[in-house]
């Protein structure tokens, strides 16, 4: 039974397999819980059902949370080779509740928009499907009243997203975050989308064989090829990695071969370093969603390092850090955002998606520093609220404007 679109709560005739899920299991490795009673049972589960593929996921799961990227994989693999549909029940009882279905990757949290955590404690219904390449698509999908393409950008999911993009073509439902809109946003497309928009800084990514690199160590090659400035240092990441893995300044010609003696990929992002940090001496980032257009704070990580995450910038430590995080997000609205209000109006148009965080800084002349921008990026409420008690009130003004759009949209066919 339908209530102006929106479903009412009423008993579902197919139910996917429900995993923990990754909230629960994050939340509990966040706050340094030993996961190995919950990975014995599971494991017992899998022994006396092989069929048991929650069980599997959730299995996957916490091997990426202790760092074990094979076993996560064949975890993974092997539960996705039985069934591609996993769910999330809605938490809140509702009269009426939406029913979301998200278009997801193989892979790690990387792979995806974390969409679990968008929706914890909503009376959202979701359903993950899994596109796994060379598989045959679900049939039927589970029933639905709007799509969410959650996939994010890669070199691997550029395959996903094509899938993606061909299924849903003639799509019966509102789609979320199309996916040729997603595939753009390589490092590379990221800069050409936004090189030019008013009031944004975006160094420009070169993107580079192992070889070339060798060639510019040695002088055989020239770094103004590749990049406006002729001079170090530059920055230089592996394709495809996220969260600072493989991420360096290099000072000079000979950085770049110490740099790639403990590398082992054969693509490579360089670009030029922005000295951004403040007048105090420290670097500031800002983690930013846009959402339906609009800017939301997410988090803000200070730190004297260039290299920022926000926990490695001794934001627990440091109670004046703090501090300032919770004066950004109090006062983001009238200040923050009206200050790069150009910038962001022009970032959410040229990027064109519903859902879209950024990472970003300032510049000293004022303008907006763009490091990166992805569907991946985390926002979660996991913080210890004794130590953080602004941050879980922003971060559900952010879930809560998610989950809105979710609803308006889903309404349109009405």
């Amino acid at each position: 039974m339908t209530v102006h679109g929106i479903v009412a709560n009423v008993a579902i005739e197919y139910c996917p397999p429900i995993p923990i899920g990754l909230p629960t299991l994050a939340k509990l490795a966040f706050d340094g819980a030993d996961l190995a009673p919950i990975w014995n049972t599971l494991a017992d589960r899998v022994i006396n059902g092989m069929s048991d593929t929650a069980a599997l996921i959730d299995l996957s799961t916490i091997a990426h949370l202790q760092g074990r990227p094979a076993d996560r994989l064949a975890l993974q693999s092997q539960a996705l080779a039985i069934n591609c549909v996993y769910r999330q029940p809605p938490a809140a009882e509702a009269t009426r509740s939406i029913r979301l279905l998200a278009f997801m990757a193989p892979g790690d949290f990387m792979a995806n928009i974390p969409v679990e955590f968008m929706l914890e404690g909503s009376d959202v219904n979701l359903d993950m499907v899994y596109i796994v390449p060379g598989a045959q698509l679900p049939r039927p999908f589970p029933e639905h009243d709007i799509a969410l393409v959650a996939v994010a950008e890669s070199s691997a999911n550029q395959v996903v997203l094509r899938e993606i993009a061909a299924t849903v073509k003639s799509w019966p439902r509102p789609v979320l975050n199309l996916p040729n809109r997603i595939a753009r946003l390589t490092r590379d497309g990221t800069w050409e989308l936004l090189k030019s928009a008013p009031g944004v800084e975006i160094p420009v990514n070169a993107r580079v064989t192992r070889a070339t690199l060798v060639q510019i160590g040695v002088g055989s090659e020239q770094l103004k090829n590749f990049l406006a400035e002729i001079k170090f240092p530059i920055i230089v990441r592996p394709i495809d990695s996220h969260a600072g893995e493989g991420l360096a300044k290099l000072d000079d010609q000979v950085a770049i071969n110490t740099y790639l003696a403990a590398r082992t990929e054969h693509e490579f992002y360089i670009a030029p370093f922005v000295d951004y940090r403040s007048k105090d001496g420290l670097f500031r980032k800002y983690r930013i969603a846009l959402i339906e257009g609009r800017p939301y704070a997410c988090h803000m990580a200070i730190s004297n390092h260039w290299m920022i995450h926000y926990l490695n910038a001794d934001m627990r430590e440091r109670p004046e850090r703090r501090a300032e995080e919770a004066r950004f997000m109090a006062e983001f609205d009238f200040d923050f955002a009206v200050r790069h209000a150009s910038a962001l109006s022009a970032i959410a148009e040229r990027f064109d998606l519903d859902y879209i965080p950024i990472d970003c800084g300032e510049t000293h002349d004022g303008k907006l520093l763009v490091f990166e921008a992805g569907t991946n990026m985390i926002v979660h409420a996991m913080d210890p609220p004794e130590l953080f008690p602004y941050k879980k009130p922003q971060i559900e003004k952010v879930f809560g404007a998610f989950q809105s759009m979710l609803r308006k949209r889903a309404m349109e066919l009405t």
